[in-house]
């Protein structure tokens, strides 16, 4: 393992996790129902995915992801970036578990401490929302995405952030919250390439305000809804 991190020039806007979110990403909960089925989603969405090559993944927290990253697409090096002050610490074991080597940035998306065209794929998982600037943040990833890599995109949509379980329990900037079209928008307006069979809306049990109550009592899902979830395979163009 090794660190790097980058000076920045100017303060970014930033949100911290509460108490309770933070402790929420040691739980089964956290790997399995939010993670493990977004990684899988995304991997059906992406065969073509490199093997080998350099993976980077954005806000990385308590490390859950990197032997998930290292299992699932075999990179031979992974960059693990995150702005809490103390993520290093948070991650140590999941870095040391990790097959494969890690560097470990403590920096913001907005300013990617990577050269241009250096990486094969990039993982943004249920970190795009706590980002107050992600014009910068994704304009950074499609700048060191190597043309023809993957941005493999996880998000929680307006829906989901507005619920009232998730305004009790944690933190996010609200001004900058978005719906599932308009993070679809933003990848666009970035220049990605975006194709329909590589987008999906999964409506887990999870991300509903009664926490799936409604499908449990035999009443059936919502017809007309406002999507909670994006996955999203997008590729810098060749």
């Amino acid at each position: 393992m090794s660190t790097a991190s980058a000076p920045s020039p100017k303060k970014l806007a930033f949100v911290p996790e509460t108490r309770f979110g933070l402790w929420f990403l040691s739980t089964a909960t956290w790997r399995v129902h939010v993670l493990g089925r977004a990684l899988s989603d995304l991997q059906r969405m992406a065969p073509d995915a490199p093997r080998g090559g350099v993976m980077l993944d954005i806000g990385t927290g308590q490390g859950h992801s990197l032997p998930e990253m290292a299992a699932r697409f075999a990179p031979t090096q992974i960059h693990a970036l995150d702005p809490e002050p103390d993520f290093e610490a948070r991650c140590a074991a999941m870095v040391k578990a990790c097959p494969v080597p890690v560097t470990l940035h403590a920096a913001h998306a907005e300013r990617i401490p990577l050269p241009d065209n250096s990486v094969d794929m990039v993982l943004c998982h249920q970190t795009l929302h706590h980002i107050v600037d992600q014009h910068a943040a994704l304009a950074e990833v499609y700048r060191v995405l190597k043309p023809g890599g993957l941005l493999l995109l996880a998000e929680s949509t307006r829906a989901y952030i507005y619920s009232w379980i998730i305004r009790l329990l944690f933190r996010h900037p609200m001004h900058v919250q978005r719906t599932a079209e308009e993070y679809l928008g933003l990848l666009r307006e970035t220049g990605f390439e975006l194709r329909e069979d590589r987008i999906s809306t999964p409506y887990l049990w999870w991300s509903r305000s009664d926490l799936g109550a409604r499908e449990w009592l035999g009443f059936g899902l919502p017809k007309n809804r406002e999507e909670t979830l994006l996955n999203a395979v997008a590729r810098k163009p060749a």
